[in-house]
């Protein structure tokens, strides 16, 4: 199926004749473009696609009318007049870039995961440049955006959005997000966007209305109606979606979020399409990453160096060996861990995954991932789900020790894995997290009720304890205390972090480019602690780490004793790095 045919685009697109509007709804037998106050026939051209021309400028507002009278906005539009159930209007972007995409290769990512609206006291695009410095600093090279596509409300985490084109008005215009990441780029920093294509927000999707072609009626997902993905103008919206904002807004990559909802039988299914047709549409390097609690594998399989798919995977099985080592916690999810945290982390660090197809929550889940090199896994303590999903959002500063989130942090930034931060873990944030909505009337009493609903009991909270996700107080609660900074013990976790961060440029990142499969062993250990060789390219990263209370005699280590956080190798509550040359 053909998803390239420039007359089959969604959105408005600029042409020497005026501002060419489409919209593919194949069960309509009329269709009328309402712009700044006039209507315009459009035509009917074939395969379900309606299209005219018409004369419009930068801010132009404008619409859809189907037969019964009913006017929607555009759900490729490129910016809302005003909220989801405004009109659309028309963006000419005047901005003028200054500095090219970044040039950085992957091995050397460090992602630090940002929600637009609490990372600073504005919530903007553009308060965000002032704090581009502070992060290049810290050892920072990709910041990786929570979704900005317009959602319903003011305020929220961007999961829900309903026009995927269009960035949310509340952080700003498009081409502050351009200033942004062009910014970014100024000073070396790669810049990711997370993209949801798995459902549509509950508030302000109108597709269903003039196009429920879009869907298919016999399936769902936990978040409503489930795409179609088999319709080749569907697979077009997203296709289109992700170069329009890797090309237009100049992004260095995408995260995509929750793929394992994405089901498609078709040959090739949706999920090997999106990134063929984005490598091939593109003149340069993009990094494309995927969440994905399956642990499947060949949507990254290389082909020597080079991943003609997706580039790495969020690894879950990581964060939870970590959590349960860290606090103990084996409800949920985390049940699965609990009788060996540590040497379920070390088949992870040196294999991929924990779980390569044996049992998890009564199921097999998995595939063998050995094959795949280090930087094909982005490992993280914590991100906003695994703490705004928590019944009360808290952080891990709040839940562990000092002692043991130091040993974590320096297993995770020495990793070969690429390693993820989560918006004020390097200084050790202990605000929380919280899950936050702007919706009204049902819709936002149905979000508290089911939110105090699924969280009553878990972690030994009651409902009333769950905080009103629709409350302002939720929002402006989660926003970072950039105070802290300048106290104890916050700054010195930041000079710790700091620290691992520039030895890891230093001492690993050199070593990442080339290196192949099967590089990590896992070496016979005591309880509760890891030890794992990797053969890098040109050397061998040595990790020996103990999260038990008692000292104990791990497996020599031969090399450059490049970090030891706690007392001493084998020390309880310790992490040690030797780099062999």
């Amino acid at each position: 199926m053909d998803t390239h045919d420039s007359d089959r685009h969604w959105g408005p697109r600029i042409g020497p004749d005026g501002v060419h509007f489409r919209l593919w709804a194949p069960g309509l037998d009329a269709l009328t473009l309402h712009l700044d106050g006039q209507n315009f026939p459009m035509d009917k051209q074939g395969e379900g696609w309606f299209a005219t021309v018409a004369e419009a400028h930068d801010g132009s507002e404008y619409g859809f009318c189907i037969p019964d009278g009913r006017m929607f906005h555009d759900p490729a539009a490129h910016a809302q007049s005003g909220d989801v159930h405004s009109l659309s209007r028309v963006a000419i972007s005047k901005y003028e870039w200054k500095h090219p995409p970044s040039a950085r290769k992957w091995e050397e990512a460090v992602i630090y995961e940002c929600h637009v609206g609490t990372f600073t006291p504005e919530g903007t695009f553009a308060a965000i440049h002032d704090k581009l410095d502070y992060l290049v600093d810290l050892g920072i090279t990709a910041l990786e955006l929570l979704p900005v596509a317009t959602f319903g409300g003011e305020r929220g985490w961007g999961y829900d959005g309903t026009l995927l084109y269009a960035p949310h008005r509340a952080y700003g215009t498009p081409d502050e997000l351009r200033a942004l990441v062009d910014a970014a780029h100024g000073k070396g920093l790669m810049v990711i966007l997370d993209v949801v294509y798995n459902h549509f927000g509950p508030e302000g999707s109108y597709i269903p209305a003039h196009t429920p072609e879009f869907f298919d009626p016999e399936r769902h997902t936990p978040w409503g109606s489930a795409i179609d993905y088999s319709e080749g103008p569907v697979r077009r919206f997203f296709i289109d979606n992700a170069v329009y904002w890797l090309q237009q807004f100049r992004f260095d990559g995408l995260r995509f979020d929750a793929v394992d909802h994405i089901r498609d039988t078709s040959d090739p299914e949706f999920l090997i399409q999106l990134p063929r047709d984005i490598r091939a549409r593109l003149d340069r390097e993009v990094h494309l990453t995927t969440e994905d609690n399956r642990n499947i594998t060949y949507l990254h399989e290389r082909r020597g160096n080079h991943a003609p798919l997706m580039t790495a995977e969020w690894n879950d099985d990581w964060h939870h060996c970590a959590h349960v080592l860290a606090t103990g916690e084996t409800e949920g999810y985390y049940v699965s861990f609990e009788n060996d945290p540590a040497g379920l982390m070390a088949k992870a660090a040196a294999t991929g995954f924990s779980f390569q197809g044996e049992t998890y929550e009564g199921e097999a889940r998995g595939a063998p991932s050995d094959h795949l090199p280090p930087a094909a896994f982005i490992d993280f303590l914590q991100n906003h789900d695994q703490v705004g999903n928590r019944a009360i959002g808290e952080r891990i500063a709040a839940l562990a020790t000092p002692e043991m989130i130091r040993a974590l942090h320096t297993t995770l930034l020495l990793s070969p894995h690429i390693p993820l931060l989560f918006m004020g873990e390097e200084y050790g944030e202990t605000r929380p997290f919280l899950f936050f909505a702007d919706f009204h009337d049902e819709l936002g009493r149905a979000v508290t009720e089911g939110r105090r609903k699924e969280f009553a009991g878990f972690g030994g909270h009651q409902a009333e304890e769950v905080p009103d996700p629709i409350a302002i107080s939720s929002f402006s609660d989660s926003k970072l205390d950039w105070d802290k900074l300048s106290a104890e013990p916050h700054s010195a976790t930041f000079a710790f972090v700091r620290h691992l961060l520039h030895l890891r440029q230093e001492k690993v990142v050199p070593f990442l480019p080339g290196t192949g499969p099967h590089s990590g062993t896992v070496l016979q250990a005591p309880d509760r602690c890891v030890a794992v060789d990797w053969r890098l390219n040109g050397g061998t990263l040595r990790l020996r780490a103990n999260f038990g209370d008692s000292a104990v005699d791990l497996p020599p280590a031969a090399g450059e004793l490049i970090q030891l956080t706690g007392k001493a190798p084998g020390a309880p509550v310790s992490a040690a790095f030797w780099l062999d040359t």
